[in-house]
């Protein structure tokens, strides 16, 4: 496809697309954990509001964690693999403390063997179900050092900042949580769980046939998954193009 051809202009908009996405997370972190939200003046944010901050932040989370899956492809800077490295380390390292080369490792994986024997992400969802295969997805991930750091930066927020608690938990701690269920759902059990008619190629992997604005706001348009396997080197702001041609649009 020529129109996936990369260029010199898709470098540089890599690269933004990143340090926006970055951008926006901190800046959302630093607004919402400094938010009034006790009885006390100055007078506190409503409940609609708050509804607002969680689910803007569990988006931003959920975009550090696809900005580091293209870092591990190396879309982010194609021409740069140290920059290219060194952001998706801190995109992932924001996130959640996780190792980057021990995640890119384990997501190489997946892409050689999709919803198989040695895919970290497979699980048998037909038998066990979404929960399941979820809570299993995230034992293989989490390590208990970075439950410890994790539990070492709450406490540097709480009592090192003097964050009020209600804003550590509502805008760092449930949005980290709620958007693993996002990533989860859309980017894997969605597109890989069992289904009647099987799978229709070895990559084992369904496009979850949304428009480009909702598929942006369901996960970054990683439900195009499909087209993200068959072409693992297109970055996710360039999926809807991939999943266009697809389909002959």
């Amino acid at each position: 496809m020529a129109e996936l051809t990369r260029s010199r202009g898709d470098a540089a908009r890599g690269l933004g697309v990143a340090l926006a996405v970055l951008g926006a997370w901190a800046a959302g972190l630093v607004l919402l954990l400094s938010l009034p939200l006790g009885a006390l003046p100055p007078a506190p944010v409503g409940p609609l509001l708050i509804g607002a901050g969680l689910a803007v932040q569990t988006f931003l989370y959920t975009g550090l964690f696809i900005t580091a899956h293209d870092a591990m492809h190396g879309t982010l800077c194609p021409r740069a693999p140290r920059l290219n490295d060194a952001l998706g380390a801190l995109a992932v390292g924001l996130y959640a403390l996780f190792s980057f080369s021990r995640l890119r490792a384990a997501h190489h994986r997946h892409h050689a063997t999709p919803a198989q024997p040695g895919d970290p992400d497979s699980h048998d969802g037909q038998r066990t179900g979404l929960v399941a295969w979820y809570l299993a997805f995230m034992g293989r991930y989490l390590r208990p050092g970075q439950l410890v750091g994790m539990a070492l930066v709450f406490n540097l927020l709480r009592h090192g900042l003097g964050l009020p608690l209600a804003n550590v938990l509502l805008f760092w701690v449930a949005p980290a949580l709620l958007s693993t269920v996002q990533l989860f759902v859309v980017g894997t059990w969605l597109p890989h769980r069992p289904r009647p008619g099987g799978h229709r190629d070895h990559h084992r992997a369904h496009t979850l046939d949304l428009p480009v604005w909702l598929s942006f706001f369901a996960c970054y348009h990683f439900g195009y998954h499909h087209e993200h396997h068959l072409r693992p080197g297109v970055p996710w702001w360039r999926l809807p193009t991939a999943w266009r041609a697809a389909r002959g649009r």
